[in-house]
């Protein structure tokens, strides 16, 4: 069986071997899926979830009790005052979009204090220009970068002094950059030197890869509402589509106003037979995030023990589910995305290669084998092609099947050896 996927005996010892010395980073992983193992059942205890949440509506979606329940169970979860959870976003991307343009109005500014935002808001607020961007209807931004992978303070602090802000945004993950992610504690000391200056401004997290990585939610430590897609961490490999939008009532309501239409908001919107597919995922979500998080760990010891830079490191805080190796060379980095995608379920036998792709200012090559297209809470691997030639790994909806992965993806990179 090794010999239909390509592994060799070699490899596999080689895995087997670098196990054993992540024993006490996979031992961390379990206590913290236990912990928000408890929080979620204690979410779906408290709201009684029954099989009639799993009902569906049709149409307008009028009166839909199964989509309510979700919400309250999403908002619990989360630490928020309320939760947007819906098949109608078509990605976090879109739930961002939908969230800026609810917040933000013509002459307001939105300032970025983790660098630009991931490439697929370019367009959306008007980075690279578009006709439909936040800076066509005349929302201005501005960005500060990291320094040294921390929040730069003294230039957040003064220009919030100097600047009337309306939205601060923040991007948990790394997106394609070679910056850390950025972990709870961070985020919290950030927003209390924020408060300090402005109580008003709305602070929002893009929380995309990030939950359930920690036992505590960016709400829980001050933010005001945060986003994150449903094909990513708490769709648990289940949910087929969608995202959420969490945090303040007040926010949330303009959210969904902007979603569906003023006056109608939240209270329309047919779930279309998605309701067990979405609670089932979040019910699975602690375990699933704990095999991905298990996979990137057994990924960054390997792949540093053969010779590659990582980050982060095996044993390293963690913020998100995304691993960084970096090639320093083109064809190494397609031959890695390519081995995964040959270690995969789905599409075993495609061979992904760079391509341009809608949102993205450089080529892309992306390797995703998945059940649901886009996935990347199941074992995926993506990367720019530019310098320094950098794969951005994620997922693996069990840990089992996520060492099988990468230990084709190990053997398609020997060659090159």
């Amino acid at each position: 069986m090794l010999e239909e996927l390509g592994i060799s005996r070699e490899t596999l010892d080689f895995i087997k071997k670098e196990e054993k010395k992540i024993k006490k980073e996979l031992e961390e992983i379990d206590n913290n899926c236990d912990i928000n193992t408890l929080k979620v059942l204690s979410a779906f205890h408290k709201f009684n979830v029954s099989e009639n949440a799993f009902n569906s509506t049709t149409g307008y979606g009028y009166n839909d009790y199964g989509r309510d329940i979700i919400e309250e169970v999403f908002a619990e979860v989360l630490g928020a005052e309320s939760a947007l959870v819906r098949s109608q976003f078509i990605s976090g991307t879109h739930a961002l979009t939908v969230a800026l343009f609810a917040f933000l109005r013509p002459g307001d500014t939105m300032l970025s204090i983790s660098g630009l935002p991931y490439d697929t808001l370019h367009e959306v607020i008007g980075i690279i220009p578009n006709n439909s961007s936040l800076a066509a209807y005349n929302v201005n931004f501005n960005s500060i970068d990291l320094v040294n992978d921390d929040f730069d303070y003294e230039a957040i602090k003064e220009y919030l002094k100097n600047n009337k802000t309306k939205l601060i945004e923040i991007q948990r993950s790394k997106g394609y950059s070679t910056r850390k992610s950025l972990t709870i504690d961070k985020i919290e000391k950030v927003i209390k030197e924020i408060r300090k200056i402005d109580k008003e401004v709305i602070i929002m997290i893009d929380n995309c890869y990030c939950e359930f990585v920690e036992n505590t939610t960016p709400l829980e430590v001050g933010a005001d509402v945060m986003v994150g897609s449903l094909i990513k961490n708490l769709g648990g490999g289940i949910a087929p589509n969608g995202a959420y939008i969490a945090g303040r009532k007040d926010l949330v309501d303009l959210a969904g106003e902007r979603l569906t239409c003023p006056g109608e908001g939240r209270e329309v919107g047919p779930t279309l037979g998605i309701n067990k597919s979405i609670l089932q995922g979040l019910f699975l979500a602690p375990s699933v995030v704990a095999s991905s998080l298990k996979t990137a760990v057994l990924t960054s010891i390997c792949l540093e023990d053969l010779g590659y830079d990582v980050e982060p490191k095996y044993n390293d805080k963690r913020a998100d589910i995304v691993q960084n190796i970096i090639f320093n060379d083109k064809d190494k980095l397609i031959s890695y995305v390519q081995g995964i995608q040959m270690g995969s379920p789905i599409d075993s036998n495609a061979a992904p290669i760079p391509s341009d792709m809608p949102g993205y200012e450089d080529q892309v090559i992306m390797a995703a084998g998945t059940f649901t297209q886009g996935s990347s809470i199941e074992l995926s691997c993506d990367g720019p092609i530019r310098p320094p030639y950098i794969a951005y790994q994620q997922g693996g909806l069990t840990y089992n099947y996520g060492k099988l992965g990468l230990a084709v993806a190990i053997e398609n990179i020997k060659k090159y050896n």
